[in-house]
């Protein structure tokens, strides 16, 4: 459609524009996902073309557009104990190790999309605790960050449809983790939601007010960014970690040649990385 026709050098201008307010880079193939995440802003802010959006896009006194477009395309799907490994070395190998902490063990989901991520940490923090009574005495704080704002109040809301609870959660769990709330949707139950809390970052801003964690989750994440851009955000976590604090990246993403603060441990199955002393 005419409408929502690009030319390459608009293109590139907003590549150079996401890349610089939230470190995504898009490749020259991306025009279609450039398309269909912000076709529909047009009819929500009165613009006929995306070569107009676009071009409003790149004024720095439209706030308030900006912030939808870098919403839009940073959100992504998500699902309930992605990879399940993660979930389960905390309940073999890390709640384990901090289990007579006399503090509570804090844990932060770094890109937390719809919530998925911290509630099913929140889950298994729970289902280690009930197997294990006595430790964790001082429990676990969650904090989950975004740059979304309409995800993090997907997030504060913690309430899914049931396609999201589809995805990756099991019958027992929907049981006992969730409860109804009216035409077809469930809510996580409090004693979960009261573990984790939200608030706005940007990765590429500083972590300094965030104070310091045991074990940080950004997973499938450092994927969008440039080597320069992750090796900054792997160095701010290290600063963000306690000594022998834990690091999760996904599954597919790696961390050589980007530092040398942390030890690689292979896992059966999985790989984590821990900040050196």
């Amino acid at each position: 459609m005419e409408n929502k026709h690009l030319q390459q050098n608009e293109y590139d201008q907003f590549r150079t524009f996401l890349e610089q307010q939230c470190g995504i880079v898009l490749g020259d193939n991306k025009l279609y996902l450039v398309k269909s995440r912000l076709a529909p802003l047009m009819a929500r802010f009165g613009v006929d073309t995306l070569s107009a959006l676009v071009g409003k896009t790149l004024s720095p006194h439209e706030r308030q557009l900006r912030a939808a477009v870098v919403d839009a395309m940073t959100t992504n799907e998500t699902l309930w104990f992605r990879d399940t490994y993660p979930f389960e070395l905390l309940k073999t190998k890390i709640f384990p190790e901090f289990s007579d902490l006399r503090r509570p063990v804090k844990i932060w989901s770094a890109a937390s999309s719809s919530g998925q991520e911290p509630y099913s940490i929140a889950m298994s923090a729970s289902e280690y605790q009930s197997k294990s009574p006595g430790s964790l005495k001082m429990g676990v704080q969650i904090i989950g960050t975004d740059i979304s704002n309409t995800m993090l109040d997907m997030c504060k809301n913690a309430e899914y449809d049931a396609l999201a609870l589809a995805r990756g959660l099991s019958a027992e769990r929907r049981k006992k983790f969730f409860k109804d709330s009216g035409n077809g949707m469930a809510q996580v139950v409090d004693p979960i939601r009261k573990m984790v809390s939200f608030r706005h970052l940007n990765l590429l801003d500083s972590y300094a007010l965030m104070g310091k964690f045991d074990v940080i989750f950004c997973r499938n994440v450092l994927i969008y960014f440039s080597p320069q851009v992750k090796a900054k955000i792997i160095s701010q976590f290290a600063q963000a970690l306690n000594p022998k604090g834990y690091l999760f990246l996904g599954a597919s993403e790696s961390m050589a040649g980007l530092s040398d603060s942390f030890d690689m441990i292979r896992c059966n199955p999985g790989i984590i990385y821990q900040k050196k002393q």
